[in-house]
């Protein structure tokens, strides 16, 4: 049994390229025509995040709605040294706030 199948032009044209082409066969309820409708899969593109500041342990970044902190330190520290890390950088990272702050409403 043969059946034709309507297919777009683009489709075929992304099957001439060698790409592989997702979609879904439809058959039409009044006409009865069998057509392939091409899934639209398109990546998303998003803004990347800018680099505010980079501490001694981590960095401070601000995407379009946030501000992002990030901290990685080693196990083998002892507490008190960790806390002194922390307290370091919050100073650093508020800083830098401050300084961003500063810049964009002058």
């Amino acid at each position: 049994m043969k059946k034709f199948i309507a297919i777009e032009e683009e489709v075929i044209a992304r099957l001439v390229c060698g790409k592989c082409v997702e979609g879904r066969l439809n058959r039409d309820k009044w006409t009865g025509v069998i057509s392939f409708k091409a899934y639209n899969r398109q990546p998303r593109v998003r803004r990347k995040d800018e680099l505010m500041k980079k501490t001694p342990w981590g960095w401070l970044k601000a995407s379009v709605e946030r501000v992002k902190r990030f901290s990685s330190m080693p196990k083998d520290l002892s507490l008190d040294e960790k806390l002194a890390i922390l307290d370091e950088e919050n100073e650093l990272v508020k800083q830098a706030l401050i300084e961003n702050y500063i810049i964009e409403n002058v």
